[in-house]
């Protein structure tokens, strides 16, 4: 246990250590301190992908769905609060993604001039606490971890961005803010009504639950007078489906997890983002500098899907089920109107930000696929593809939305501009960069062999079994996703020749470069190709999260609906019963030697 902790701690606050050692470099050194901020990223990069090869810590055995690496250490022991950590299937792939795309984020940095030593400082610190939120197993510190990434986006939008940067930076705060506060009411509704003393010691010893003083003991646990409240995320998910304690009904008849699982899905509906809350994110990307897009692109929208993933679903499974339909239909809007919208763009850099909008969609559809039900022996396989495909996507648009954001950072670096209808012939100028982008774009698109392709396959696939309306919906957004690609890359890359201002400075790639663009290329194609690279990681832990969610459809949420069912099918007899009383009493006697007409014998007579 001390070797994990050790690692996943060093792994998670190495870059924050590096800003703190940046914080004494002279501030005349810039290229120093980039190459000492590069030299960070790429050991947190080496020991992410040391827990894929394996070693003696931290090492990561794929086909296992449980926990691994975990560890649980006192921090606030008087409220229940652990550092605790740990790594599964749904976490690692994440990991691994947000170390690589800082790592080649901090390489496209190199054009930044303006207060290298607080850009790269604040940089490191967002990549602390970006890693920090998908390894972190403890509600309030994933809390915490969310927070500290807020404030080094907020500054490396404000600061570093275009000439409506504050307005983004405000925009972007906002937001998030609104969601963090939703998010943090639901945290509190769970923690105050959650008591660990209902699970059972299997549960116990799952979630790692402690206590102060007698922390290894279950009976010390079970013999508590008083509910022990708990934010850890593995108990929460227990108790959330195999005990009563968020059943109570506060408000119009709806349970607490109910309104929680609501709550949490706003903020993280916000992150990902789902229209009507993505408002934040094409003026966030159009004024961030290049590599904070890719940053932005590659790992924070992932954070609202991990989010849904590992929160919302399994510790408030009962909103998930009744709000299927909502989910799904939200990701298809989000599909439709980010495809819609991109094609409609002038700037180039606007243009992919709305791609980006319609590729989560895939992922919100692909999460929300609710497909255990009595009619089909509560089979999970359909949920399964839809949550695999989900978080294969998430992989697939980090590495696709990060190339695209650092190509259009290319151009934009010798021209200053990104307004397409002045682009043109750049593949004959920049034979090797339009190489390269073309790729990338194709990938983004979802060419088969390529990364895109895989995520949004499975997810359309999944649907199909659910609703076959939104599966036609979800595989026609196909068409015009290769509408705007295929479009933009005719009027950049081929066409007239460029006709906008700075013609000169269109020159190739160089090396640094190409050094970026490489390996984005590499990994579009190979999970393209081969896509088990990812799935033999991330399939247990999903596969076994959607069948534990099929056991609560089945022991819990259909007999709650049987039940609800016969209620009302008993109502409706009784006040069917009750109205016919009125009409004609029981105990009504007739009226001797009177003889009463029916109404159409009286009409007749007359």
């Amino acid at each position: 246990m001390q070797s994990d902790v050790a690692f996943l701690s060093l792994t998670v606050f190495l870059p924050a250590l590096g800003a703190l050692l940046l914080a004494f470099f002279p501030k005349d050194k810039p290229d120093a301190i980039k190459l000492a901020s590069l030299a960070i990223t790429v050991a947190v990069f080496a020991m992410t992908v040391s827990m894929l090869m394996g070693g003696d810590s931290a090492r990561f055995k794929a086909g296992e769905a449980a926990l691994q690496s975990a560890f649980s250490v006192d921090w606030i022991p008087s409220f229940n609060i652990y550092y605790f950590m740990g790594l599964d299937g749904i976490s690692l792939p994440l990991v691994v993604l947000t170390s690589f795309t800082s790592m080649v984020a901090m390489g496209a940095s190199w054009p930044i001039q303006k207060h290298v030593k607080a850009y790269c400082i604040l940089f490191l610190l967002l990549e602390t606490g970006m890693l920090g939120v998908f390894l972190a197993l403890d509600f309030f510190l994933f809390y915490v971890f969310w927070e500290v990434m807020l404030l080094p986006m907020y500054f490396l939008i404000g600061v570093w961005g275009g000439p409506r940067r504050e307005y983004a930076a405000i925009k972007f705060f906002l937001y998030t803010l609104l969601g963090s506060v939703l998010m943090l009411i639901a945290i509190l509704m769970l923690y105050f009504n959650s008591d660990v003393r209902k699970l059972t010691p299997a549960q116990l010893e799952t979630a790692r639950i402690v206590l102060p003083g007698d922390a290894k003991s279950v009976d010390a646990i079970k013999s508590e007078k008083n509910a022990v409240h708990t934010f850890n995320i593995m108990a929460l998910q227990s108790l959330g489906q195999t005990t009563d304690q968020f059943d109570r009904e506060i408000l119009f008849g709806k349970s607490i997890q109910w309104w929680s699982f609501v709550l949490l899905f706003i903020g993280f509906a916000v992150k990902v983002p789902s229209v009507p809350v993505h408002t934040w994110l094409p003026d966030a990307h159009v004024e961030a500098p290049t590599p904070i897009s890719m940053i932005l692109a590659g790992v924070l929208l992932k954070m609202g899907g991990y989010g849904i993933i590992r929160i919302c679903y399994p510790i408030c499974p009962d909103a998930g089920y009744d709000l299927a339909w909502f989910v799904c239909t939200l990701g298809v809007v989000s599909m439709v109107y980010g495809a819609f919208a991109a094609l409609a763009q002038k700037d180039f850099k606007r243009l992919v930000a709305y791609s980006s909008v319609s590729h989560m969609g895939y992922v919100v559809l692909g999460i929300g696929v609710w497909s255990m039900s009595a009619g089909n022996g509560y089979n999970a396989a359909y949920m399964a593809q839809g949550w695999n495909g989900a978080m294969f996507q998430m992989i697939a648009h980090g590495i696709s939305s990060a190339g695209m954001f650092f190509m259009v950072g290319v151009v934009y670096d010798r021209v200053h501009h990104r307004n397409l209808d002045e682009f043109g012939g750049l593949f004959a100028r920049m034979p090797v960069y339009s190489g390269l982008a073309y790729v990338v774009f194709f990938a983004g698109l979802g060419l088969p062999g390529l990364c895109g392709f895989i995520g949004e396959v499975f997810v359309t696939l999944s649907v199909w079994n659910y609703s076959k309306t939104l599966a036609v919906i979800s595989a026609a957004v196909v068409v015009l996703t290769a509408a705007y690609i295929l479009w933009t890359l005719q009027r950049v890359y081929l066409g007239p020749e460029y006709k906008g201002p700075h013609g000169d400075h269109l020159h190739d790639m160089d090396l640094r470069e190409k050094f970026i663009a490489a390996p984005l290329v590499a990994f579009a194609i190979l999970f393209g190709v081969n896509p088990n690279l990812i799935f033999k990681y991330m399939e247990p832990t999903v596969t076994q999260s959607v069948e534990q969610l099929a056991t609560w459809t089945e022991n819990v949420k259909e007999p709650r609906l049987e039940a609800a069912r016969a209620k009302e099918a008993k109502e409706a007899e009784a006040a069917a019963k009750h109205a016919a009383a009125a009409i004609v009493p029981a105990d009504a006697a007739p009226v001797e030697g009177r003889q009463v007409r029916p109404a159409a014998d009286h009409v007749s007579a007359r």
